[in-house]
């Protein structure tokens, strides 16, 4: 994985996207912190898998109980 600032990666953008064609993958920086990633289109995830996702994480809700307590006081339980 190649890392770039975002300064050069606007100046070498054409270059940049004909690495991630080939496969690589670049990680765009600000200030020495990372704010972007380029990664091959093939290997970005399709609505479908996020729908699955959503699906499997409500079905995972549906069988668990909080037991008859409110989940509002168990959060607010934490913060004093």
């Amino acid at each position: 994985m190649n890392s770039i600032g975002a300064f050069e990666a606007k100046t070498h953008l054409s270059s940049l996207l004909e690495q991630v064609s080939k496969g690589e993958t670049v990680v765009i920086t600000r200030h020495g912190n990372a704010v972007a990633k380029l990664v091959p289109a093939d290997q970005s995830l399709d609505k479908r898998r996020s729908a699955e996702a959503i699906l499997r994480l409500k079905a995972f809700g549906q069988s668990r109980s909080l037991r008859g307590l409110d989940w509002k006081s168990l959060r607010d339980e934490g913060r004093m």
